[in-house]
């Protein structure tokens, strides 16, 4: 075994105790050093775990959702029959642009920029702020990341709104810090608790607050009262939007970001313009936070197929919002039939999902039986706020009918 500092804090003691015999019987200190350390034959190697930092060994792994092979795989079902609406993705894809964009893919073998200029010069347009406050993703997961290794050291302390996306929590552990949950109201507002949260920065001396707007997973909104007044707190204020398109651009605060020291707005691909499995988010930064991050950032984070299908996408604004205009009316379709069914109590949503509590009967009894019948939902167990809950994507008006036919048939079957 390795020398600890126990053994060395020993070795002293035994040295002292001898150094004073010796003085006193004129003899010379001599100390038998352990075996250990003159032969390396007998040092042991540790075991790998030992290698491990401390708290990544207490770390409870992420819970993702089920590959869309492995799930066809699993309920023996191809997937062009299966009904997949557990993870928000957008069911219409992305537009023609992006397809045509892969097809003539010309330089695969060379490495992307490693700033991603031209996306971000496209974003700088639409977004009406500086391109040198945009900074690229292999989605916005990363840059969560990101920040939180910039930002966090041991056990600095970043606030969290649950129930909500459960990355920041995540991420906060990876980087050692420690996550306090500032809960938020209860059903069916869901909404932030702005007196808590204040308190909570305050007394903890935060360096992050963590928003979500419109949440996940519940698509409740955070009025803009409410985040100028959070805004006033000395601390980081990370404010997800990947949603925000369902919500409308006009509730954006993206274009705040140049003009404060203490914001950081994020945004995804992959919910509006449908490439979630190329992996392509956007964060607005203060230039004196983004200089840093630039110094951290993996130099070749997005792929060149990543950046050619981001910025094709965004060559037809038109499909992009017609889509969303889409997505969002079979939204509503969608809540009035499920509020149609006495055991099911689905939330109003700003995003492009419900969450539904199961009212009468067990959720996970729900959830498996749509799964039987090739419609995947999200189901929780945990926390309690969503325990009883299931959260339905919203699909195509196709989806929409089946999933009525499926909840029909569940509530003959279970007498609901």
């Amino acid at each position: 075994m390795p020398l600890s500092l126990r053994h060395i804090s020993h070795i002293r003691t035994s040295c002292n105790e001898i150094g004073a015999k010796s003085f006193r019987t004129r003899e010379s200190c001599k100390l038998s050093v352990p075996k250990a350390v003159n032969d390396p034959k007998a040092r042991k190697v540790p075991k790998t775990e030992e290698f491990l930092r401390e708290h990544i060994l207490e770390l409870a792994p992420y819970s993702s959702i089920v590959p869309f092979d492995v799930l066809s795989e699993k309920l023996r079902r191809p997937t062009s029959d299966i009904v997949k609406l557990d993870a928000n993705e957008n069911p219409y894809g992305p537009p023609p642009e992006v397809f045509s964009a892969l097809k003539n893919i010309e330089f695969p073998h060379i490495y992307p920029d490693p700033e991603s200029r031209k996306l971000r010069g496209l974003l700088a347009q639409e977004c009406r702020i500086p391109a040198e406050n945009i900074m690229i993703g292999c989605g916005a997961d990363e840059l969560i990341d990101l920040v939180l290794r910039a930002i966090l050291e041991p056990k600095d302390v970043l606030i969290n709104t649950p129930p909500t996306f459960g990355m920041y929590e995540f991420d906060c552990s990876i980087n050692n810090g420690v996550t306090v949950n500032v809960p938020r109201k209860p059903a069916p507002s869901f909404g932030i608790d702005v007196k808590s949260i204040k308190e909570a920065v305050l007394k903890n001396s935060a360096k992050i607050l963590m928003l979500t707007s419109p949440n996940n997973p519940d698509g409740s909104v955070i009025s803009r009262e409410e985040i100028e007044e959070l805004l006033e707190l000395p601390c980081l204020v990370v404010l997800d939007e990947a949603y925000i398109e369902f919500y409308g651009d006009e509730h954006s605060f993206i274009q705040e970001v140049p003009k404060r020291q203490n914001l950081i707005v994020l945004r995804t691909f992959s919910k509006r313009a449908a490439l979630a499995g190329l992996r392509v988010g956007y964060g607005v930064f203060p230039l004196r936070l983004i200089e840093y991050l630039w110094r951290m950032k993996q130099p070749y984070n997005v792929s060149v197929v990543a950046e050619l299908a981001a910025c094709a996408a965004l060559s037809n604004p038109v499909y992009l919002e017609e889509v969303k205009n889409a997505i969002v009316m079979e939204r509503e379709k969608m809540f009035k039939m499920m509020s149609s069914f006495s055991f099911l109590e689905p939330y109003k949503s700003q995003s492009n999902f419900i969450l539904c509590r199961v009212t009468n009967g067990r959720a996970e009894e729900l959830k498996s039986f749509l799964e039987s019948d090739g419609i995947i939902v999200r189901y929780y167990n945990s926390p309690p706020e969503l325990s009883g809950c299931i959260r339905v994507s919203v699909g195509l008006p196709e989806h929409t009918v089946r999933l009525k036919i499926v909840l029909m048939k569940y509530m003959e079957i279970s007498g609901k």
